[in-house]
């Protein structure tokens, strides 16, 4: 995470004294993702291929988590993490390097951590995962904690200044989501959370964003969890097959009917989105660049647009920006490794009002962001952080 990244907090008109702590709460699983790029085809049986870069992160739901931190949320995680260095170093890259709340995530004893690795070529990626479902946690274990230490259990999602928990005997995640602005749920065919509908009841914004159908039914009475959402984000494909349309934008207006409000990205040619409620839709183009890995470019796509959303911005604004948060993303490798904060965002904003031929119009439709960024940022190109495991601070 850049040092110097503006302290922008994009809520901060909104926010008042009975609101809650946590604006954005997520749970899920968390990967260690080690990511090669710079290959120039996909690798040949039989044969050993190098890679030009390297770079290892937490991935999986810590792809999320991460882009809404730098975005300036204030972002809950509820994980299993694994009881061994590479689960330490997720750990620590969350909450030291990122500020993520974890004090309703918990390590197990003798687990180790799910593992992706993702090869990056011709603007996509391969990916081979290994890892095991991780138990429950007992009803009295304590969360917010690495072995070894103490935190708070699950009944604020909020770590003490001491460190200690204060009730260790209260029931842990997933019975009892802290109070949030929002969360995210992945939705799963035939499998619902009770947590997600404990948020909702709770006045938490759920966005639901959904994987490929494995069972092939793409049935949406089939994601019980959906009348709980505000919002669901499936891509153009998954849109068209749960709607049996021929169309994004056909599939957009259908999930209306059925969502507060739907959102269909659709890759190279932006994203669609319709509001239910005032039937109101937004059309908003993709930035071009010159993509390296687009892993994770859909959970920053997400976090952008439940950022403006929280915020209350335009529908347009809120695509805009999330394609915006999607496109600066691609630039690097890596999931969390490649999320966007503030600090690129105004130098990207900077930059291309200095480049020549830019079509105004186009250059309009981002002329929002005037009222946050501040007036002068770091030179184009900014490089993120780029950690792998081994090296010491």
């Amino acid at each position: 995470m850049s040092t110097d990244t503006p302290g922008i907090d994009p809520l901060e008109a909104l926010r008042a004294p009975r609101d809650p702590a946590c604006d954005v709460f997520l749970t899920g699983p968390v990967f260690l993702d080690i990511i090669f790029t710079g290959l120039d085809s996909a690798p040949v049986r039989g044969t050993e291929s190098w890679a030009r870069g390297m770079g290892s992160s937490p991935g999986g739901v810590a792809n999320m988590a991460t882009a809404l931190a730098r975005l300036g949320l204030r972002t809950a995680l509820a994980a299993a993490f694994g009881d061994d260095h590479y689960g330490e170093y997720c750990w620590d890259a969350l909450e030291q390097g990122e500020g993520i709340d974890l004090s309703m995530s918990h390590t197990v004893p003798g687990w180790h951590s799910p593992v992706t690795v993702s090869m990056a070529y011709e603007g996509e990626r391969t990916m081979v995962s290994h890892g095991h479902e991780a138990p429950a946690p007992a009803p009295t274990a304590r969360t917010g904690s690495r072995a070894g230490t103490t935190g708070t259990t699950g009944t604020t999602g909020v770590t003490g200044a001491s460190g200690t928990s204060t009730d260790a005997t209260a029931p842990v995640f997933p019975q009892c989501p802290p109070r949030a602005r929002a969360a995210v749920a992945s939705l799963t065919p035939g499998r619902s959370e009770p947590w997600v509908a404990t948020a909702a009841r709770a006045g938490a914004l759920v966005f639901g964003d959904v994987g490929w159908d494995e069972t092939g039914r793409w049935d949406l009475d089939a994601l019980p969890d959906l009348g709980h959402c505000e919002a669901f984000l499936p891509n153009a494909e998954e849109a068209m097959r749960y709607t049996r349309t021929d169309c994004p934008r056909a599939a957009a207006h259908a999930l209306a009917e059925r969502v507060p409000l739907a959102v269909v990205t659709l890759g190279a040619e932006g994203a669609y989105a319709v509001d239910g409620r005032t039937g109101t839709a937004a059309a908003v183009p993709a930035i071009e660049v010159e993509a390296l890995d687009p892993t994770g470019a859909g959970d920053v796509f997400v976090a952008g647009f439940v950022t403006g959303t929280l915020a209350d911005w335009p529908l347009a604004d809120r695509l805009a920006f999330a394609g915006l948060t999607a496109a600066l993303s691609v630039q690097e490798f890596g999931g969390s490794l490649s999320a966007p904060g503030w600090a690129e965002i105004a130098a990207w904003w900077q930059l291309i009002r200095t480049c020549d031929r830019q079509d105004p119009a186009a250059l309009e439709r981002y002329a929002f962001l005037d009222d946050m960024l501040p007036a002068t940022a770091r030179a184009w190109p900014l490089r993120r952080a780029v950690p792998t495991i081994g090296f010491r601070q």
